[in-house]
């Protein structure tokens, strides 16, 4: 029988990829709980576990399988029993999980924009026709090929050492980085700029860290309660409701965000065409506890709105 309470003995085993940004969400999640009981941080131990969207790297992740590559073999563990709870970037999320799992918690949210990043060039603007950015998001691209259909696009995957790196290489002139990433890095200096919302949607639930467990584990339940932040549960319920409804993935350049002003929920999204060659988009506000019925009927809108031809690159 598992203690109510970790101990050095027996810690609470927090799984999660081996990215220096991966392992600060581990880090925050475990300075979380160890405050929130009062306990060591030896109480708490962090497993490392490499999924196979960290092995492949040399082609864009709609080619090998989507979001999935980045849970997979992490969920397979927690299943298991080898950890007892998987620390997530929720942009990285699929809308499913597996039977037997449960993602009921959630930190306090970061700065949902994508930062602009270049060592020669402060903004977006400031590129010259034919300039290079770099991006493995398929949202990202699609959005800027929708803004700036004058520069070229090139696959920039790995983390965010390995594409400041490549800028250096000349690989790109420039790329985006989710701006949360590089605040818990404390690396928000290397931003040029940041991208207003009203120019460029996050990715749904970008800025969010999640946190997964068995669903019969009432005891890391109770644990987890402590330090779950309703606010960005209540905006992560709209959004994803948004992208589940349009059966979102990797391969699907969807941006969503919702956000809160007292009882009243706003919800922006958008789908793009991933030639960029046109989109479609919604605003809508309500109340909070409808926000999950307003990601579903935004959704059923954008499908009417752009219409079966628009969406045949789902295949």
């Amino acid at each position: 029988m598992k203690n109510v309470y970790p101990t050095p003995a027996s810690p609470l085993k927090i799984g999660t990829r081996g990215s220096p940004l991966a392992l600060a969400q581990a880090y925050e999640t475990r300075g979380r709980l160890s405050q929130a009981f009062d306990l060591s941080e030896d109480c708490f131990e962090i497993i490392v576990i490499k999924t196979t969207g960290d092995r492949i790297l040399d082609r864009p992740l709609k080619e090998i399988g989507g979001k999935g590559l980045f849970t997979k073999e992490i969920e397979e563990d927690l299943l298991s029993g080898k950890i007892d709870i998987a620390v997530h970037s929720m942009k990285d999320m699929p809308t499913l999980q597996p039977e037997g799992l449960i993602l009921d918690t959630y930190l306090p949210r970061e700065d949902v924009r994508d930062a602009f990043v270049s060592l020669t060039h402060d903004t977006l603007a400031d590129l010259p026709e034919g300039a290079k950015l770099g991006s493995s998001s398929l949202r990202r691209r699609a959005q800027l090929m929708l803004k700036r259909p004058d520069l070229e696009v090139v696959e920039f995957r790995g983390n965010v050492q390995t594409r400041l790196k490549k800028l250096e290489d000349g690989v790109a002139d420039a790329t985006f980085l989710a701006a949360a990433g590089l605040k818990r890095l404390d690396m928000a200096h290397i931003a040029k700029s940041f991208i207003d919302t009203d120019i460029m949607l996050p990715a749904v639930a970008q800025g969010a860290i999640g946190i997964e467990r068995r669903s019969d584990d009432s005891a890391t339940a109770d644990m987890l309660a402590a330090i779950h932040h309703t606010p960005t549960g209540q905006r992560l319920a709209a959004e994803r409701a948004f992208l589940a409804a349009l059966d979102g993935s990797c391969e699907t350049p969807i941006a969503g965000l919702a956000e809160l002003d007292g009882t009243t929920l706003r919800l922006r999204g958008e789908v793009i065409r991933p030639d960029g060659s046109e989109s479609v988009a919604d605003d809508q506000t309500g109340a909070i506890e409808d926000g999950p019925e307003m990601g579903r009927a935004m959704a059923r809108k954008l499908l009417e709105q752009g219409g079966p031809d628009f969406f045949d690159w789902r295949g």
